[in-house]
């Protein structure tokens, strides 16, 4: 079986992964496939850095359309943005070592979230500031709310 187990990782991969699992398990090391588990290993951390970034993306979004769009306001906002730091908490629960990750992301981050606001608003990307005006620990918290622009 040894020796299908990589067709098998590329042709069914539920019953691959059952194998590894099945062979982890018994302790059964010689039948691992060990570079496709190593690669999937990886792919675990490089898949929680993605939702992170993308929480935050959507995060910032909507704290930026919170801000400036007063008059349109809304629960649906207002629950995003409870649900992304709610998310967000709950990965850098299961994974602390990220909580660095994120911090350097967050400048990247709200300007992706600039651009995001600005084609969801018809703002100009130019009305939202150039740098964020809120601290990590801000945009996170769950009792933050910005106050409305002047």
């Amino acid at each position: 079986m040894t020796a299908t187990l990589p067709a098998l990782y590329n042709t069914d991969y539920v019953s691959w992964t059952e194998a590894m699992a099945h062979n982890l398990r018994q302790r059964n090391f010689e039948a691992l496939d060990i570079e496709n588990l190593a690669e999937e290993i990886e792919s675990l951390g490089k898949r929680d850095r993605r939702e992170l970034v993308s929480r935050l993306d959507v995060l910032l979004m909507h704290l930026l359309k919170w801000r400036y769009q007063i008059p349109k306001r809304s629960t649906s906002w207002q629950s995003t943005i409870k649900e992304q730091r709610r998310q967000i908490a709950r990965i850098l629960t299961d994974s602390p070592s990220l909580k660095r990750y994120l911090l350097d992301q967050f400048d990247e981050c709200y300007q992706e979230a600039r651009d995001m606001a600005a084609d969801e608003t018809g703002l100009m990307r130019s009305s939202f500031p150039k740098d964020c005006e809120w601290t990590i620990e801000e945009v996170c918290d769950r009792t933050f709310w910005p106050e409305p622009c002047q």
